[in-house]
């Protein structure tokens, strides 16, 4: 299919959803307005939770479950996201040395209760029709499944990456930083979803950590997906507690001006803007921002979908600026000893899962990131192959930005390296320092 086909195909699809899920919607707001009056605090009431759980320290804090990827008789196939991109990035790390079946963190599937924390029951009531979910991930044709199919392979595996987001702030302020292969859904809201994301995973993780970790009273969101961040930007629109810096391109969705009012610091770039200005700006301004506040946490939404070509996102950085641009995002909350956690979040292109892949690696092989005991637990005898991805073969021929790197070269990142030569002591000393805490 051609780029313009493509994108053409993309804005019908979206048009169509869209349609379909107005008509649902006002028929549920009265519904939903009653409800939530009825109980206007139940979203804050205190809960118990089997999300937050102890995680040996022979896994890495990197988490991931099969049961993030959809498909279901080939609906994925009509939204431009790569819906099974996150297993693909799991089999390349596993492929290449770095995390093995028993060295990975599963996951839990988020609940009623957990999701309560945020969203409203108005809004978790209106999931469980069909129409509305269509609306959501832009796929019209869900809108005619029955909603128990539905829920079951559409849903739950977003109530999964919910979990490992929420996971991985816990883990993040236990081990220095953390990373969900899956999560990011940064355009759904308390009382609204939206572009592909269900569940308000970002608002739910800061919450979480705000509820129930010692030592968490603020947050910085650090948002690079292509898009604006407006869910969690409306979730905290009068919360000083949540800093929030977001870099994306003005021209596309979800142009929402009231969520803007929450960014402290906003970066609007145009289409096609290019690696050299692109990571100037990053440095600028997540100094800038880490200068002004002093965050407890960062919460990372490293989408992939600023990648040159991308019919969504309609940038045009290269494989290996999207690298760096995590290299300095990690280099920055490392150097101040500020515990981070990384969310995946969009990336409309095969060869996304493989770039996400080599940005992990990068960080290892840099030290930025590190757990020994991972590293030293039995590699098994013999490791199967996995197939190459398809965005290892024909695509490369065509964008230019999906061919395979795997380390950062630019000379101001060869300069910080040796700020990092004490990373691994410091994140022993971060987690016993959280452990007496405790």
């Amino acid at each position: 299919m051609s780029y313009g086909k493509c994108l053409l195909k993309t804005h019908s699809l979206g048009i169509i959803a869209r349609r379909l899920t107005k008509s649902s919607e006002m028929a549920l707001q009265s519904q939903k307005l009653e409800r939530d009056t009825n109980d206007p605090q139940a979203q804050n009431r205190p809960h118990e939770t089997q999300l937050y759980f102890e995680v040996p320290m022979y896994q890495w804090p990197i988490i991931y479950a099969p049961d993030y990827n959809i498909r279901f008789l080939g609906l994925e196939k009509l939204h431009p996201f790569d819906a099974g991109k996150w297993g693909r990035v799991y089999e390349f790390l596993k492929e290449a040395g770095m995390l093995q079946d028993d060295t990975v963190v599963r996951p839990r599937e988020a609940t009623t209760d957990d999701l309560r924390v945020v969203h409203t029951k108005g809004y978790l009531d209106s999931l469980k029709w069909s129409i509305t979910v269509a609306g959501i991930t832009e796929v019209p044709p869900v809108a005619f499944l029955p909603n128990f199919i539905v829920q079951r392979k559409v849903l739950r595996p977003f109530r999964y990456q919910t979990g490992g987001s929420i996971l991985a702030g816990k883990l993040a302020m236990e081990r220095g930083w953390a990373i969900n292969i899956g999560g990011g859904f940064h355009h759904c809201s308390a009382a609204h979803g939206g572009g592909f994301c269900a569940y308000a995973d970002i608002t739910l993780a800061v919450k979480f950590l705000f509820e129930k970790v010692e030592g968490v009273a603020k947050a910085m969101i650090v948002d690079l997906d292509a898009h604006q961040g407006n869910g969690y930007e409306r979730d905290f629109m009068n919360d000083d507690r949540v800093y929030i810096l977001d870099v994306y391109n003005r021209g596309v969705y979800p142009h929402d001006g009231y969520a803007k009012r929450a960014i402290k610091r906003k970066v609007e770039l145009g289409h096609f803007t290019e690696d050299q200005e692109y990571l100037s700006l990053v440095r600028t301004h997540l100094e800038g921002a880490l200068n002004e506040f002093s965050p407890d946490i960062i919460v990372y939404n490293a989408g992939t979908d600023i990648l040159d070509g991308d019919p969504l996102g309609m940038l045009a950085i290269s494989a290996q600026g999207i690298i760096e641009r995590d290299q300095i995002v990690f280099q920055k909350a490392r150097t101040r000893g500020i515990p981070i956690m990384m969310l995946t979040a969009g990336g409309y292109q095969k060869c996304t899962a493989r770039i996400i892949a080599d940005s992990v690696l990068n960080l290892r092989e840099l030290g930025i990131i590190s757990c020994d005991e991972a590293e030293n637990v039995p590699k098994p005898t013999e490791t199967k192959a996995i197939q190459r991805s398809w965005s290892d073969g024909g695509i490369l021929r065509k964008f230019r930005s999906c061919s395979r790197v795997t380390r950062s070269q630019t000379q101001d990142d060869l300069q910080e390296q040796q700020e990092h030569q004490g990373v691994q002591q410091q994140d022993n000393n971060h987690e016993q320092a959280h452990k007496s805490s405790l």
